[in-house]
């Protein structure tokens, strides 16, 4: 008997943000809140498709997209099995995540994780600010690559306001209930 619970119609939770800003954190957490409801859950992080599903892709505009599309693919797929979904990666063009909640339809949340660029440079756990400063990395989204910032995100999480991960992780947990999609 399968100790997980699955629904008809579960939510896709598209975290977007710049490098640093806690998209994959957020998603840890709230995947852990998820599954104590009983729901199957799965986390799907841009750093983790970019060494699999993704490594054939490099960072032009035209890949950076691609990388987009295949994860809101693989989004729906786990969507339409009853799965919730959580995608935490940059995403950096509205185009393509307008594309993806066309595609996913109804349950899809953009989350934008609005970390100013220097709270995630200071953070820089990968060293990834400073490889790019130093010139090492090119393309590198918020600083030589654009990102476009959603203008009207379904939740808007302030990483400049100091909340913890779990006060993010709450607000996220209180949009799915208003929507219906957990119990009570």
């Amino acid at each position: 008997m399968c100790s997980q619970r699955l629904i008809e119609q579960p939510p896709v939770i598209w975290l977007t943000g710049l490098s640093g800003a806690g998209k994959s954190t957020i998603a840890r957490h709230l995947k852990s809140k998820l599954a104590d409801q009983g729901l199957g859950v799965v986390i799907l992080d841009g750093d983790e498709l970019r060494h699999g599903l993704c490594r054939d892709l490099g960072f032009s505009h035209e890949d950076r997209s691609e990388n987009t599309r295949r994860v809101g693919e693989v989004a729906r797929l786990f969507r339409d099995t009853g799965v919730c979904v959580i995608a935490a990666l940059i995403s950096p063009f509205a185009k393509d995540r307008t594309a993806v909640r066309e595609l996913i339809g109804d349950g899809f949340y953009e989350v934008f994780v609005n970390t100013p660029l220097a709270i995630c440079e200071d953070r820089d756990s990968k060293g990834l600010y400073a490889k790019v400063r130093k010139g090492d990395i090119k393309q590198f989204t918020g600083l030589s690559s654009p990102y476009e910032s959603p203008l009207a995100p379904d939740i808007h999480l302030d990483g400049a306001r100091g909340d913890t991960v779990y006060e993010h992780v709450n607000t996220v947990l209180e949009v799915l209930k208003r929507q219906g999609h957990l119990r009570s």
